[in-house]
């Protein structure tokens, strides 16, 4: 009996790369003192066109108890709250490829940071910036973006895949870091 053929590979054709995600521009008044930074939308949110729509993602609750407004106002109400309050809302990335939404998916050559370096001269008061989450921090820093003296603070993601600390534990450390940064 003759040993049957190995199976050769045929050729694939040639896939383009998916698109990148791209994030939103910038919540923020001119008169900003804190900046929240995020990593880059996740599907809910890019699929909704606005911040943290994802409904178990603690964000909206947290700023809401601090900014005295229920975690399901209206997003336009959500974000006048934010300028109002002197607090700035961004990401680390304009565009990168991420299949789903875990930060750990970001394909991290593929990320593209927004201009920083202009941000920070049009909002000059900004002294203190937020990270929200580990991902955010790492891509910030990875990608060597100003600081310019600015305080950077790491906190808990308000991400649902973030169990490891409890929505109290979360809610009073992003309470805390909010009260400190605008008093």
């Amino acid at each position: 009996m003759q040993p049957l053929p190995r199976a050769s590979r045929s050729p694939t054709p040639s896939s383009k790369r998916p698109e990148p995600d791209r994030g939103f521009p910038p919540v923020a008044g001119p008169d900003a003192r804190v900046l929240i930074l995020g990593s880059l939308p996740g599907q809910a949110s890019l699929a909704a066109g606005r911040y943290y729509a994802h409904p178990h993602n603690a964000f909206w609750p947290i700023l809401g108890a601090f900014l005295g407004l229920a975690a399901d106002a209206a997003y336009e109400e959500r974000t006048a709250a934010l300028v109002a309050a002197k607090i700035a809302l961004w990401d680390v990335c304009a565009a990168a490829r991420r299949p789903g939404s875990l930060d750990s998916a970001i394909a991290r050559a593929s990320v593209r940071p927004n201009d920083f370096a202009a941000f920070f001269r049009a909002h000059r008061e900004i002294a203190r910036i937020g990270f929200n989450g580990s991902a955010a921090y790492d891509l910030y820093k990875r990608q060597g973006l100003p600081a310019d003296g600015r305080q950077l603070v790491r906190l808990p993601s308000t991400s649902p895949a973030h169990a490891a600390m409890s929505p109290a534990e979360k809610h009073a450390i992003w309470l805390n870091f909010l009260t400190d940064s605008l008093d």
